[in-house]
């Protein structure tokens, strides 16, 4: 009935992986679980590996990493199961019944995504709370508001899809660095008229990162964007609407490096500003080869 499938990156998944074993129990139904560690550090390999004591769990380490679209790839064809929910490997889980939430809404012709959380409460360390505020402003949306946009507001992170859809469209295995995976694969799931049903089934975002991890990364997502844009020219989103607007105001080189410098300061201080990291952004993918 059900293949869960967990792609692994310096994380320890342990307790991820024995919350849904558990939940797949009671909800009495067939189902397997399956993590890939993509070249994680030795470090986390060693913490994860004992996961395959547990019944219908398998463990697997790859020898190079293949990216975040490769081993979403690789993990749909290993499952046995005609669905397939997959969960990033910094989840938390927050329904007690959130398998069994799932499993009731099972449909061969749709793709179901439950949402994204954080944590109520600001981090403790004040170098995470860029991407604390980022997410919670950004992507922990209700379900109302995701279902009115629902290709536009869907995510990697947890969603259930019938294996025939994912042997149909897979992830484009040309985007081999971070981002904008999600993007274009709903674009595509839109394209091909597979409905995006939206479900109050969150879970919470663990894996907070220090501002400056959280810049690199969104950097390397709006140069994601880019790439995502050349293979599908007529991908919208709200960043390459303002990039067509703005393409003729680009500044100099020098002069978007120190912006960017600039910007990047002020967003790692103690009280960032939303606005700033959509300006960052747009500098970002102004400043890229066209």
């Amino acid at each position: 009935m059900l293949s869960v499938l967990l792609p692994v990156y310096n994380f320890d998944v342990r307790p991820l992986a024995t919350q849904l074993h558990g939940q797949c129990l009671a909800a009495g139904i067939p189902f397997e679980i399956i993590c890939i560690d993509d070249c994680s550090d030795d470090h986390w390999q060693a913490l994860n590996r004992g996961l395959e004591a547990l019944e219908h769990v398998a463990y697997r380490e790859l020898e190079a990493n293949i990216g975040r679209s490769a081993i979403r790839n690789l993990l749909a064809k290993s499952a046995v199961y005609p669905y397939l929910l997959f969960l990033d490997c910094d989840s938390g889980i927050i329904r007690t019944d959130f398998i069994r939430a799932y499993a009731d809404q099972l449909t061969p012709d749709a793709i179901l995504y439950g949402g994204r959380q954080y944590s109520a409460l600001p981090p403790a360390d004040p170098s995470m709370y860029l991407h604390w505020l980022f997410g919670v402003r950004r992507e922990a949306l209700p379900v109302g508001i995701r279902q009115k946009a629902p290709y536009d507001r869907f995510m990697t992170n947890n969603f259930l899809a019938p294996k025939s859809v994912m042997e149909r469209i897979p992830f484009e295995e040309k985007l081999r660095q971070y981002g904008h995976e999600d993007t274009l694969f709903g674009f595509e799931l839109k394209r091909a008229s597979i409905p995006i049903r939206h479900l109050d089934n969150p879970v919470e975002h663990l894996g907070l990162e220090p501002a400056e991890v959280f810049l690199d990364k969104t950097r390397k997502s709006v140069e994601n964007l880019a790439v995502v844009h050349r293979l599908q020219p007529e991908l919208e989103t709200s960043l390459l609407k303002w990039g067509k607007r703005f393409h003729l105001l680009s500044p100099p080189s020098a002069v978007s490096r120190q912006l960017l410098s600039n910007l990047r300061q002020r967003l790692i201080s103690g009280k960032p500003r939303l606005f700033l990291l959509d300006a960052y952004k747009l500098l970002v993918f102004l400043s890229i080869p066209k």
